[in-house]
């Protein structure tokens, strides 16, 4: 998976550890905050998707925080034009 920039984001993690960096927007979903990231599928991910392959989700440690995973808005055709 790829990381993407999602629209709206209010910072950048992990970019002052040395990292590339994992763009975040901050909302509040029923009360509660929460962090938004965007990921894109590889080419090859989205054969193994289509084929029925699972998705996977690693949490670094050993607790695990409430997730929720999704599917974020289709893509506009511009956004694929060179």
């Amino acid at each position: 998976m790829m990381i993407n920039a999602i629209e709206g984001a209010t910072r950048r993690l992990g970019k002052s550890q040395g990292y590339l960096g994992l763009p975040v927007r901050d909302i509040e979903e029923q009360g509660v905050p929460a962090m938004v990231t965007s990921w894109q599928p590889t080419p090859d991910e989205l054969a193994a998707l289509a084929a029925g392959a699972p998705i996977y989700v690693t949490i670094l440690g050993n607790q695990h925080p409430p997730i929720k995973v999704g599917i974020g808005p289709t893509p506009k055709a511009e956004e694929f034009s060179t």
